[in-house]
């Protein structure tokens, strides 16, 4: 069975996925990876649109609305005495030399750029990345200098997007591993309480088949850009529910006479 047939099986059938245990164990990796590629489909996607929307409303901006400034010694400078919010059609632009602005406020923010005291933060597609100014700290950087480094930047997003997409894919492929990993821990309480004749090398495959539904289900949320309240709980709860099933469906060892 090739790796789409087994997606669309294992994010329904748990007779299927049990029949997937004895299956090699680097078929079994290449499809953990794989389920994890389309799972950050739509981070990468909106990142990378709102990295690109957001270099050039900061350009814009730079030129005509946002107040001269200065970056030295680590910290913004401006003569201007108040936040500044720039509201546009799909971003929005945050300036504040006071430090009124709450950092913590903007973890409920979407395709924002923030100009901040001390560092300058970027929010797009749920990712949030963040520049300290003391990285910077023994040059002095203006709107002139700022907006020539946009324009570096601009030009150079066709290698920047891609490399973005490949750490987050490594990341994200650790994680998806830890999860599979602990899960099939759980895997071996199962087949204890079910009664069935595996170990951790069978538990391992069918726990990483068991997330599917799970990560399939809120890759298409985050496509949506809909939070789903409780939603670690609520992924551990589904795939431990699946792994329960599928263990179910091995058959129990035949007793001896």
């Amino acid at each position: 069975m090739n790796i789409f047939k087994q997606l669309f099986k294992s994010l329904y059938s748990p007779r299927d996925i049990a029949s997937f245990r004895f299956q090699g164990i680097g078929k079994t990796i290449l499809y953990v990876f794989f389920l994890t590629f389309i799972s950050i489909l739509p981070s990468v996607y909106f990142l990378s649109s709102g990295l690109v929307n957001g270099v050039n409303e900061v350009e814009k901006s730079l030129d005509s609305e946002l107040p001269p400034f200065q970056i030295e010694n680590g910290e913004l400078h401006s003569d201007h005495k108040a936040p500044v919010i720039l509201n546009k059609e799909n971003f929005t632009i945050i300036f504040d030399s006071t430090g009124t602005v709450d950092t913590g406020d903007l973890n409920n923010s979407r395709n924002t750029i923030a100009i901040l005291q001390n560092s300058a933060y970027f929010i797009a597609g749920g990712q949030i990345q963040s520049l300290p100014y003391s990285m910077f700290s023994d040059i002095s950087i203006t709107n002139d200098d700022l907006l020539e480094i946009l324009a570096t930047v601009n030009s150079s997003l066709a290698i920047i997007i891609p490399l973005l997409g490949v750490v987050i894919l490594i990341f994200a492929s650790g994680a998806k591993f830890i999860e599979v990993s602990f899960l099939a821990l759980l895997g071996l309480l199962l087949k204890k309480m079910l009664n069935r004749n595996i170990q951790y090398r069978h538990t391992w495959r069918l726990a990483a088949y068991s997330v599917t539904l799970p990560t399939i289900f809120f890759t298409i949320m985050d496509s949506l850009q809909t939070a789903v309240p409780n939603g670690a709980l609520l992924n551990w709860l589904v795939a431990y529910i699946i792994l329960f099933l599928t263990i179910k469906e091995i058959p129990q060892p035949k007793a001896k006479k």
